[in-house]
């Protein structure tokens, strides 16, 4: 009862396990039944036993049943079913909390479930060896917490990734060699960090991609040997820091040694590298950079013919273990005897020369320095190299590579895409011998890429190989554009202020081409400005919140990238109920003044705008002009009954609005009263300004005139005797050949009706315009209709009106200095009839029309020719700078007119010269027929 070992039943015939037979055993702790005849455990097969150690190996075992093993759950440690029939683990079998080896080989198991080990939570080795496994699942090895061994050599398995390897965070050695592997998931070490020996030998890999061994910053040795790799990607082992042991042996990267790519580099730890058996032929002096711990290395069952000066300095070997009888001993050679024997590695050396010839067989180490020399070239030289081609998609692109050598054995040429050799390339090769120094043969290959796509994106190599090694040309970069397309395009887009506003604008192209905006051609976004907009570059969206009206306009998508780019348009209409930019003020004037209404409207479309009187239909006569898209209502010679409710009605597509301004018309008050001047003048210098920029046009074409008529009356004087006394009337319908607006004789803006027959008042300006007073003192000037009575309007003397000066407030009637022109210098007198015709005479004698209306007397003065040179003046109210309105706006009245003939220019006096404005008296202009 206290024996531990019962060894007498291996090597027998038992054909099942019977608890029963084992009663008498309880104390015992290793039973061992292999290589019997045992085909299936029970549940019932064991009885509760302190067993430690179980072999039943080399049985027949087909079935493992649930519970088989329950009964020593508490006590057992090792167990091993290896060489039995078992081809299916059932899940969580397994429940054994003090396992920590499961020997599993030689079985027939090809599937191994998720959660099959689950319950083996002491577990510190796996062994599943020659069981031909071809599937593991996610989280087979899930619950294994303390794994540390895991052998899986000579199965089927084809790819390393992380849905097997879920769960064995402690794993430290994995063996997976002889199998089918021949890929490696990029993040296939993301749960088994830990590892410090990998073997992968013996599998299918062919290439190294970049993420290869990414986590795997404690591993110390990895073996890779006996594979098919023939790509090792820049960097791949630049995490392995403390990677001690590199094995690389019978695979296919001569290329690695040979072309300078520093394939080795973040290796400073590495001490062991084996390269035996990858048919390396030169060694540059760059091929073991990185490797500055590097003690022994491998070149054996290489047939090395070249090694370049330095190819080892950076390594400090203990052991070169290199084997090869095709040197060729040239100069570039020479240093390699002498620094085997100063490093004390020949005795690990077996190498002798292949050529020249005379040196054939030869050992390297009993070479004369005087026998390396450099008579030839045998070994190919590249002199033309592929170069870097950028290249639309469907294109086809041609790439030449050229090398020469004075050896005449053939030589052959291979084109690699990022390190890989294209085997089905489109490849034409040209030999020729040309005299260079001697015979050479010139040996050129062209890679053909037809309708290249981005696929054939990449870095192209030539390598030109003959006997005597091969040479690599430089990397030629191959990029292939594709112009920007749209896939989205942005649509016209019309919305209401304080919406928001969601524009779309997508593009495919190669390199993914950049999108961005721009507004009305430029980049200045009110909407960025405030931070009101937002671009959502994956939902491809561009957003503005809270739309303004000057959010307004055409937006440019723009798709941009290396081939070129594309622009697609979308025009952003904001729509804005009808508001008033302005408050409404009531207006309070003078009988006889004019009184202006101000309506400013906004909104989006620009609204329409009318105007009732007293909740009625507005009466429009003479004496009412509209300016400004109906914005201005003015009102000339107002009377009592204009006083009353103006409404202002604006409406557009997106409704109406509606505004009262209240006209109060004062009786007309004492001219001689100054206090009168004081009430009224800030509204009577707003009626000033107004009406002077509706009559500029028409004074600028009469100012005209009378500069040609007083030119040829100066002219004419002395010819015909004509005296300057005499009185001259015009009649006043006359055309005028500069207006467009019909008859002078028809009321005009700027002018003002009389009672006493066709004559207008024309209203002086408002600044830096100053005129006697009464006192003999200078100040603007003031207007009073009331000044004088209709019997005297032609007098030729007039008196001064008092003045008073106000400081404008209104910001309209703050811009009326803001521009000027000239008006006349001298006021102008009404003349008689027969002055009117010996003016006629002399016209008609220079053969010249001219169309006059002046009721005023022409000055009985003889004018000189100062007065003729100096420039007219005249204030222009500068409206349109607070308004945002043209001054022709102000023009709104129109009627028939007679077509004129134009004068002609000869004798025309420059009247643009700046001259200061002299005092002028208050008194009322007569009807002229300015133009």
């Amino acid at each position: 009862s206290n024996l531990n070992l019962l060894p007498f039943r291996v090597h027998n015939t038992i054909p099942e396990i019977n608890a029963e037979q084992l009663q008498v055993y309880l104390s015992l702790e290793n039973l061992d039944l292999s290589s019997n005849l045992i085909s299936e455990i029970k549940a019932s097969s064991f009885p509760r036993m302190q067993l430690k150690y179980l072999n039943l190996s080399n049985n027949r075992i087909t079935t493992l049943e649930a519970g088989c093993l329950d009964n020593l759950s508490s006590s057992l440690m090792v167990v091993k079913l290896n060489r039995n029939r078992i081809s299916v683990i059932p899940p969580k079998i397994f429940k054994l909390p003090h396992v920590q080896f499961l020997e599993l080989k030689r079985n027939r198991i090809k599937v191994v479930e998720s959660l099959t080990f689950q319950g083996l939570e002491s577990l510190k080795s796996l062994k599943m060896q020659r069981n031909g496994i071809s599937r593991l699942m996610d989280g087979a090895f899930f619950g294994l917490g303390n794994i540390e061994e895991l052998e899986l050599e000579h199965n089927n398995l084809t790819e390393v990734n992380k849905g097997w390897l879920y769960g064995l965070r402690t794993l430290q050695q994995l063996y997976v060699s002889q199998n089918a592997i021949n890929r490696i998931s990029p993040d296939a070490w993301e749960f088994c960090q830990r590892l410090s020996e990998l073997d992968l030998s013996y599998n299918q890999l062919t290439r190294l991609k970049e993420s290869a061994f990414v986590g795997l910053g404690l591993l110390e040795k990895l073996n890779l040997g006996d594979n098919r790799i023939s790509h090792i990607a820049d960097g791949v082992f630049r995490g392995l820091t403390n990677l001690r042991t590199l094995d690389l042996r019978n695979n296919e990267i001569s290329w690695a040694i040979e072309d300078a790519n520093e394939a080795f580099v973040g290796l400073g730890r590495l001490d062991k590298l084996i390269l035996q058996g990858n048919q390396i032929k030169s060694i540059t002096k760059k091929a073991f950079s990185g490797l500055e711990g590097l003690e022994h290395l491998d070149l054996s069952n290489n047939a090395v013919m070249s090694i370049q000066e330095n190819a080892f300095a950076q390594a400090h070997l203990k052991e070169l273990i290199l084997n090869t009888s095709s040197l060729l001993c040239d100069c570039q050679l020479k240093w390699l005897p002498e620094w085997l024997t100063e490093s004390g590695l020949q005795q690990a050396v077996n190498v002798s020369c292949a050529h020249p010839e005379w040196l054939a067989g030869q050992s390297l180490l009993s070479v004369d320095p005087d026998d390396f020399v450099c008579d030839h070239f045998p070994k190919p030289q590249i002199r033309v190299h592929p170069e870097t081609t950028i290249a639309l998609r469907g294109m086809n692109v041609t790439l030449t590579c050229t090398a020469v050598s004075s050896s005449d054995s053939p030589m052959s040429t291979a084109w690699r895409k990022d390190s890989e050799v294209l085997y089905d390339a489109d490849v034409e090769n040209f030999a020729r011998y040309q005299q260079q120094s001697g015979e050479v043969v010139e040996y050129t290959t062209v890679l053909h890429l037809f309708n290249v796509n981005f696929t054939d994106e990449g870095k192209y190599q030539c390598i030109v190989t003959n006997y005597f090694g091969s040479n690599y040309s430089n990397k030629a970069k191959l990029t292939v554009n594709e112009l920007p397309s749209f896939l989205k395009t942005p649509m016209d887009l019309t919305i209401r202020t304080g919406a928001m506003a969601r524009l779309e604008c997508a593009a495919e192209g190669h390199p993914t081409p950049q999108i961005s905006w721009q507004k009305d051609g430029g980049t200045d976004f009110p909407a960025a400005r405030e931070r009101r907009m937002h671009v959502m570059p994956e939902d491809d969206v561009f957003f503005i919140a809270n739309v303004k009206i000057e959010d307004m306009g055409i937006y440019s998508c723009m798709a941009q990238n290396a081939a070129g780019g594309l622009s697609a348009n979308a025009t952003l209409t904001v729509l804005e109920t009808p508001s008033f930019v302005r408050p409404l003020e009531d207006r309070t004037v003078t009988r006889g003044e004019t009184a202006v209404l101000q309506c400013i409207a906004g909104g989006s479309p620009a609204p329409r705008l009318n105007w009732t009187k007293d909740d009625g239909p507005l009466t429009v006569t003479e004496r009412h002009f509209f300016a400004a898209a109906n914005q201005l209502l003015i009102i000339v010679d107002a009377g009592l009954e204009d006083a009353g409710k103006y409404t202002c009605i604006m409406s557009n597509t997106l409704g109406t609005e509606r505004g009262h301004i209240y006209l109060n018309v004062l009786a007309s008050p004492n001219c001689d009263s100054s206090q009168s001047g004081m009430v009224h003048e800030d509204d009577g210098w707003t009626t000033v300004g107004i009406v002077i920029i509706v009559v500029v046009c028409c004074v600028v074409g009469t100012s005209l005139v009378w500069v040609i008529v007083i030119y040829h009356m100066r002219r004419k004087s002395e010819d015909y005797s004509i005296t300057n006394t005499e009185e001259m009337n015009l009649p006043a319908d006359i055309p005028s050949y500069l207006s467009s607006q019909g008859t002078l004789s028809e009321p005009q803006e700027g002018y003002s009706n009389s009672e006493a027959g066709s004559h207008q008042q024309l209203m002086p300006p408002t600044g830096n315009y100053v005129h006697k007073g009464p006192e003999g003192g200078t100040a603007p000037l003031v207007i009073c209709s009331d000044c004088y009575d209709n019997a005297n309007i032609y007098s030729r003397t007039r008196e001064y009106c008092p003045y008073t000066y106000i400081t404008e407030e209104d910001p309209m009637d703050q811009t009326l200095p803001n521009l000027m022109v000239q008006m006349p210098k001298e006021s102008y007198s009404a003349r008689t009839q027969h002055e009117t015709s010996t003016l006629d005479n002399l016209l008609a004698d220079r053969d010249m029309s001219v169309f006059l209306a002046n009721h005023d007397k022409i000055s009985e003065k003889k004018v000189s020719s100062q007065q003729i040179n100096e420039p007219f003046q005249l204030p222009l109210w500068g409206v349109s700078k607070d308004l945002a309105l043209p001054p022709s706006a102000f023009l709104h009245q129109s009627s028939a007119r007679e077509t004129p003939r134009p004068l002609r220019n000869e004798g025309v006096i420059d009247g643009d010269r700046d001259q200061a404005a002299s005092p002028r008296p208050c008194h009322r202009l007569c009807e002229h027929s300015f133009d």
